[in-house]
């Protein structure tokens, strides 16, 4: 290293930052000057930190089939790898934020990478679902730390003025780990089966935690952040969401009304995150800033972030269940997600050249209609519908997906750094839109997929009379595949029934998932339309106030100069600079 960026690096731990070069948030880096490399440096490796943090669990989510036998569990059972890592990754951010603050970016990222490291290996020999299932739960955790790392690293890449850019960009990778699951994840498994993938997981994140170690971030402010209170509202907090997970994750896999600790599950989880908000609300220095959640923007962006996640839910719940029904597995499905591989890095590509602060409910607009128009096209499929059918649509949602979270995450993130006591807040609800959103998408789809099978299963069934010749012909015909085994008639005629039963049901889930591709086309018209009135309505405002000689209220900048924006306490009630020991701490 040069003697430049030596003593660049000493005065950053004695953090004697000039202005522009002040942490944004607190808990986060500082900003010093890096030199072309050391930005590429930072880039490559915030991208890498990102892709670690979803990629092992989308290899075990594309994948829960071909996991049965290897794990010896039942299909419902696998169900539960995916529903720990919700349960865990949703709530850890409600003290991961306050654990970079007080312990420092070095011990947050080295800790969670190394624990994750080692629940991996030992899972290794170990070959059984309840493993399985803590290296999930494990995952989570690690998966909350490294979403938030990773985009610290992207931002150290870019410039004060395009900064914007890279939270758009890490916001664009962290979207990439499914379709490059289902690209390569049947390879892994054809090495050695299960350990195929938890082997390439462990490398991962061993090539991960060897470039951060070589790669450290600069220091950030640390201060004493916890309070006692921050572990009662997690301990009420957390297995509230563990047991929400488990009843969304298990009410469409068992049915509803079939278990009634399913039930069970979702009122106590109702109760305990009541709890938690109740002793949040009245707490003089909250982890949850309940007051700024409940105001209408602040709820109106989040709810647009939760169906956003719903509408992407089509590509895991209705294309890839559509190609399930009619027989094909992940080698065959390779060509498709190569497509929306490349539609979400273009996606990507276009989100960052056009993010405007002054302009964030345009792409939103635009966003929407391209996903709504794809899902539109997915809903025409037929039971001769292949992949190649659904490049375009499949395409056209992957870009308008990511077309769509970047504004939206910028106009959110600006509303936080104009306080930043709404960091946890942020952070948790943020985690929480994106993992129950996920989560609700997959499980309200299936269930009205279930439903609407049923619906077109008993219309098609009244049609199918024995005495319509069409329908006796197609069962002499069914039966006639049986003609060598079956001498006997009657028993043909059951065959060609049973074989007939089963394109009708086939054909009714078809349907069925047109219904589900036509209610996602419907939600995202929908919020199009009220993300175009909302702008609309802005715009006269503007107009009026101008008319009437008033300045109209200019929206928070989406990253304030931190000589601007003095960088508080969680709690709110002091500066980051105020902190509980005279001398600052390193990291």
């Amino acid at each position: 290293m040069s003697d430049a960026v030596s003593t660049d690096m000493h005065k950053y731990q004695q953090r004697q930052w000039d202005p522009d070069e002040r942490p944004t948030m607190p808990g986060g880096p500082s900003f010093p000057k890096h030199s072309n490399p050391r930005r590429l440096a930072f880039f490559l490796l915030g991208t890498l930190v990102t892709l670690t943090g979803g990629l092992g669990n989308a290899l075990v989510t594309v994948n829960l089939v071909n996991l049965q036998g290897s794990l010896g569990a039942f299909s419902a059972e696998t169900n539960w790898l995916p529903a720990a890592y919700v349960m865990t990754n949703a709530s850890m951010n409600l003290l991961l934020v306050k654990f970079r603050q007080q312990f420092g970016l070095r011990a947050f990222t080295e800790f969670f990478l190394v624990l994750y490291a080692l629940v991996t290996f030992a899972h290794l020999f170990v070959n059984d679902l309840g493993s399985a299932i803590a290296v999930r739960a494990a995952h989570g955790m690690v998966g909350a730390a490294l979403s938030t790392l990773g985009l610290y690293y992207t931002l150290q890449a870019f410039k004060k003025e395009t900064r914007l850019k890279g939270i758009v960009i890490s916001t664009g990778v962290s979207q990439l780990p499914q379709p490059i699951a289902y690209i390569f994840s049947t390879s892994l498994l054809q090495l050695a089966e299960w350990r195929g993938l938890y082997v390439f997981e462990l490398g991962l994140t061993l090539v991960t935690l060897g470039g951060v170690l070589w790669l450290k971030l600069p220091p950030g402010d640390r201060f004493k952040a916890f309070r006692p209170t921050d572990f009662v509202t997690f301990a009420l907090f957390a297995p509230g969401i563990a047991l929400l997970s488990a009843a969304l994750t298990f009410g469409r896999v068992l049915w509803w009304t079939e278990q009634p600790w399913v039930g069970v599950a979702l009122a106590i989880s109702i109760v305990l995150i009541l709890a938690a908000i109740a002793v949040e609300h009245n707490r003089k220095n909250p982890l949850l800033q309940t007051r700024w959640i409940s105001t209408w923007s602040i709820a109106r962006m989040l709810l647009a972030m939760m169906l956003v996640r719903v509408v992407l839910s089509e590509q895991s719940v209705g294309a890839v269940g559509f190609m399930r029904l009619v027989g094909l597995n992940n080698d065959e499905l390779t060509a498709l997600f190569t497509v929306v591989l490349l539609a979400t890095i273009a996606g990507i590509v276009v989100s960052a050249i056009t993010i405007n602060p002054a302009h964030l409910l345009g792409p939103q607009v635009v966003a929407l209609l391209i996903m709504a128009v794809g899902a539109w096209i997915d809903s025409h499929a037929t039971n001769v519908t292949r992949p190649a059918q659904m490049y375009v649509s499949q395409g056209m949602i992957a870009f308008g997906g990511t077309l769509f979270l970047g504004p939206l995450l910028v106009s959110l993130l600006g509303q936080v750094l104009a306080n930043p006591a709404n960091l946890i807040s942020f952070s948790v609800l943020f985690g929480l839109t994106q993992n129950l959103g996920a989560l609700i998408g997959s499980s309200l789809l299936g269930t009205f997929q279930v439903v609407r099978e049923k619906f077109h299963s008993s219309v098609l069934a009244d049609q199918l009379s024995a005495l319509d010749p069409l329908v006796a012909a197609r069962i002499a015909q069914g039966g006639a595949a049986y003609g060598r085994a079956l001498t006997d008639p009657a028993s043909r005629t059951r065959q060609g029934v049973s074989v007939l039963a089963q394109s009708a049901t086939r054909e009714a889930n078809i349907l069925a998932y047109n219904d589900v591709f036509l209610l996602i086309a419907g939600i995202a018209t929908v919020m199009a339309l009220l993300i175009f009135v909302r702008a609309v309505l802005g715009v006269l405002a503007a107009r009026r106030a101008a008319q009437s000689g008033e300045p109209p209220a200019a929206p928070p900048a989406p990253l304030p100069r931190p000589t601007d924006s003095p960088v508080a306490t969680p709690s709110g009630d002091r500066r980051a600079g105020e902190r509980d020991n005279p001398e600052p701490a390193t990291t």
